[in-house]
């Protein structure tokens, strides 16, 4: 199971951040999961978010330069090792690790790890194989 994830370019400025959050805040969308990593000029900020339709179509209205990767999204053990475990097997089947970042779910002792996969059919391969729990995008949609 793949989750949209939406990826905006961003200039590296005072404010711009909360331009974008707000944008996506008064568009009515929730966003469940966030990454920022910059340059010295540039950024890339990722969300996870509960509606990727009505988030997109609020960020180009405003010009924003958005696109659409599918990630997947893994649920852990929220204890040592716990990523380790996750890691380990994928490391064994030649499955990489291009990003990666996590939450804690509220409701649980488990942890979510958003990962992008260089190959994501071989990876959810792997996953299913080894028994983890791989979360649909409606249910990190409602965490």
């Amino acid at each position: 199971m793949k989750v949209r994830q939406i990826s905006i370019f961003m200039e590296n400025r005072a404010g711009r951040l909360s331009e974008v959050m707000q944008l996506v805040g008064d568009s009515g969308v929730n966003i469940r999961a966030l990454s920022l990593a910059d340059t010295s000029d540039f950024g890339i900020l990722r969300l996870i978010v509960n509606d990727v339709d009505k988030a997109l179509g609020a960020l180009r209205k405003a010009g924003h330069t958005v696109s659409v990767t599918d990630v997947v999204a893994v649920e852990v053990p929220d204890r040592p090792g716990g990523l380790a475990g996750i890691l380990v097997p994928l490391s064994a089947d030649g499955v990489n690790v291009e990003y990666m970042y996590a939450f804690v779910e509220k409701a649980t002792d488990k942890a979510v790890v958003i990962f992008r996969f260089e190959d994501a059919d071989a990876a959810l391969k792997t996953l299913k194989t080894v028994g983890i729990s791989v979360l649909s995008a409606e249910t990190v949609a409602s965490l």
